[in-house]
């Protein structure tokens, strides 16, 4: 579901309309943390496209959220 990418980040393969992948995703991350209600977009509360850690590509999105 995640390929990296050249700077070091987590892009996800689905793209930026797979909503069950994304929900699905967000499930299984212990780093989920919700954005701000004004950028979030998926109906469902816990999304990877809801995430505070996300960042928008033309394509998708990269997870920049680091384990500590």
């Amino acid at each position: 579901m995640w390929r990296n990418d050249p700077k070091g980040g987590r892009e996800f393969i689905p793209g930026l309309e797979n909503w069950a992948a994304a929900a699905g995703a967000a499930l299984e991350c212990p780093g989920f943390t919700p954005d701000v209600e004004e950028e979030q977009v998926a109906d469902e509360a816990r999304s990877c496209y809801n995430c505070r850690y996300r960042r928008w590509s033309a394509t998708s999105f990269t997870c920049q959220w680091r384990p500590r």
